[in-house]
């Protein structure tokens, strides 16, 4: 049994909400609270794991009295305080941003991404064929996962967590200034010469497919990726007995890749080499 922690109860914070009341626990960002409230504030920076970054600044708020627009994902509520998600100069920002993404990298796997462009009229093209762009060839260097730099936005999501907030490997950071910023291992070695240990923990955050199972790579080049025929079985890693939770896609009876419940009080969507990719023995049929 996994004891939970339950800490000091948190005092309740009142603000407006686009002219609706809204309370929520005290330290909440106003994203969690615009979550609460059903409204659709999009972030691709943020993750329910991660301490944000402020990276991607698409789900910035106007904060009444405030001289510039605020990240949702990382301002906290304060009480009084009047937050309006909807508005012109809102819209305009995240449209701007969204067009500078997709107008640099691939964001074809993205989840959300086509939606928000259409939903904000954003018009990657209108910077003309030279645009910069980040046109990297994908690395496949390991039978595990593949590096497409070309889809990275420089979210840090993965930085952080090979890093301090959760494996502590620190095989990975970010080199180079401006548009020469990438992520890379520490002296540009080969991935299988780096201080990795293969956990694919910056695969879980990964929120644009930059980084990618070998197996969904392989799939989506030959055209058999299908998340709509896949189904989702959470279960128990039988590799130790520290109980981490597993979840098993699979895809015409066979696992296509392994995630972790982000929920779950063990792992919080993490897990070592063996839990993540060590799955070919339950497929072997030989």
């Amino acid at each position: 049994m996994t004891a939970i922690p339950l800490g000091v109860p948190r005092r309740p914070v009142e603000f407006t909400l686009d002219g609706q009341e809204a309370r929520v626990p005290e330290g909440s960002t106003i994203l969690d609270a615009c979550r609460a409230a059903g409204k659709d504030v999009p972030t691709l920076c943020e993750g329910d794991t991660l301490t944000p970054k402020n990276a991607c600044r698409v789900c910035v708020v106007e904060v009444e009295g405030a001289r510039t627009l605020a990240p949702a994902c990382s301002r906290r509520a304060e009480p009084g305080m009047v937050v309006r998600t909807d508005t012109e100069r809102a819209r305009h920002s995240r449209k701007v941003v969204l067009e500078l993404l997709a107008s640099s990298v691939d964001l074809s796997t993205t989840p959300a991404v086509a939606g928000w462009l259409k939903e904000y009229e954003a018009k990657p093209d209108r910077f003309g064929p030279d645009a910069a762009r980040v046109d990297e060839q994908p690395q496949i260097d390991n039978d595990l996962y593949v590096r497409d730099y070309g889809k990275c936005i420089l979210c840090y999501k993965c930085v952080d967590a090979c890093g301090e907030q959760w494996q502590n490997t620190f095989a990975i950071s970010v080199a180079g200034r401006g548009f020469d910023a990438r992520i890379s291992v520490e002296h540009d070695a080969p991935l299988t010469d780096s201080a990795c240990v293969y956990c694919g923990n910056c695969i879980e955050v990964c929120p644009t497919g930059a980084l990618s199972f070998k197996s969904e790579f392989d799939m989506r080049a030959a055209g058999t990726w299908d998340e709509e025929r896949q189904t989702e079985t959470t279960t128990v890693c039988a590799y130790c007995g520290v109980g981490c939770n597993l979840t098993l896609h699979v895809q015409d009876n066979e696992i296509v890749k392994v995630t972790s419940p982000h929920d779950n009080p063990v792992t919080h969507g993490n897990l070592c080499i063996k839990g993540r990719f060590g799955y070919q023995h339950v497929q072997n049929r030989d």
